[in-house]
């Protein structure tokens, strides 16, 4: 069974190791505050697999600059989470940082089912910030900075 303030605390850690990983690749002043956008059910998983809870509805579904508490009352459904929820540092809009979450369709409670526990970070995959297709080994580069006109068709279009 995943608690919500267990999967708060993962969310936590995971969310600061992306912040740290991210520095290692981007040239922007990354906000402390942040904001999250999730892509639900990326893996668009069949709804047959009894073994999971899969929400068919999430298919294509994003939400858009929220808080890690929505975070946490949107994944955390009947004590269950995605199995995998991949994180990273995606643009800097107004004030805060924004990470990308990629998340499987299938939901479980239990830890071994999902694929990054050995690291520490429950569901929590960290991924480096998209490369963009010029860059450079070692170099670091600029995420752009969004506003809110061209937030989702950016979004959409990565």
């Amino acid at each position: 069974m995943v608690k919500k303030p267990e999967f708060q605390s993962l969310l936590t850690h995971s969310s600061k190791l992306a912040f740290d990983f991210a520095k290692k690749y981007v040239s922007n002043n990354l906000p402390n505050e942040f904001r999250y956008t999730v892509q639900l059910n990326v893996s668009q998983d069949d709804p047959n697999l009894k073994q999971f809870d899969i929400y068919p509805s999430d298919n294509e579904k994003v939400i858009e600059l929220i808080t890690n508490i929505e975070i946490v009352d949107l994944l955390c459904r009947n004590d269950k989470v995605p199995v995998w929820i991949d994180i990273s540092v995606d643009c800097v809009y107004k004030t805060f940082t924004v990470f990308r979450l990629l998340c499987a369709g299938r939901y479980s409670s239990d830890d071994n089912e999902f694929y990054y526990s050995k690291n520490g970070t429950g569901p929590f995959g960290i991924k480096s910030p998209t490369l963009s297709p010029e860059y450079i080994d070692g170099a670091k580069f600029k995420l752009k900075t969004k506003n809110k006109n061209s937030f989702f068709s950016w979004l959409t279009s990565s």
